[in-house]
């Protein structure tokens, strides 16, 4: 080590990195994709599911900065950190900050309920997938109705495990945006590359 360079630390478990990058690539992909073709798009979903499961797991029984207990708080404190890095006086934490917190929480969140519907959807319509014995089938008759009327132009019926796959497949986005932003403006308050500590799990120790 130069007399330049600053003491590093580990930070991200092996897991946590890796489980982000699949969240990433495995979003962008499913968002992008939107059911065409099918089996990336399906493929994409069950990657989330099961990387979202295990993140929520690891956040229980890992390593001490990837447990919830470490970056988890009131809504109270995630605002007054908000303002204070707005203002450029907010406090540098090693591990998540009070914001980044609740944005993994909100995050997990919106990405297990988009992909708890897209199964559902898939079971609902093809009957198929792992939630295919527990979600009731539609009737093949109003399947083909309802393909039928978005052919012609018409106002269908929707799937309502659909539109609920939809609304927080776009909820999941708008977070991400947020996040980005905040890791961005984070970045710049604190002099840190935040994106570059998740690829390579260390940051400086003060």
């Amino acid at each position: 080590m130069t007399q330049t360079e600053k003491p590093q630390i580990k930070v991200w478990d092996p897991l946590v990195r890796i489980g982000h990058l699949v969240l990433i690539v495995g979003f962008a992909v499913a968002y992008l994709t939107e059911g065409e073709p099918e089996w990336l798009h399906t493929f994409a979903g069950y990657a989330i599911a099961v990387t979202v499961a295990i993140r929520i797991l690891w956040g229980v029984v890992g390593p001490r900065r990837a447990r919830f207990t470490d970056f988890v708080t009131g809504p109270f404190r995630a605002f007054d950190y908000l303002r204070a890095l707005i203002a450029g006086r907010s406090p540098r934490y090693v591990g998540h900050s009070p914001a980044g917190g609740v944005m993994v929480v909100a995050l997990l969140a919106s990405l297990a309920v988009t992909a708890f519907a897209g199964m559902a959807t898939l079971a609902s319509e093809d009957g198929r997938g792992p939630l295919a014995g527990i979600i009731q089938q539609l009737p093949q008759e109003e399947t083909k109705a309802e393909s039928a009327g978005h052919e012609e132009g018409e106002e269908g019926e929707e799937n309502p495990w659909k539109e609920v796959h939809g609304f927080f497949a776009n909820l999941t986005l708008v977070l991400v945006l947020f996040h980005l932003g905040g890791v961005a403006l984070a970045s710049y308050r604190h002099r840190e590359n935040l994106p570059r500590s998740m690829v390579t799990g260390y940051k400086r120790a003060e």
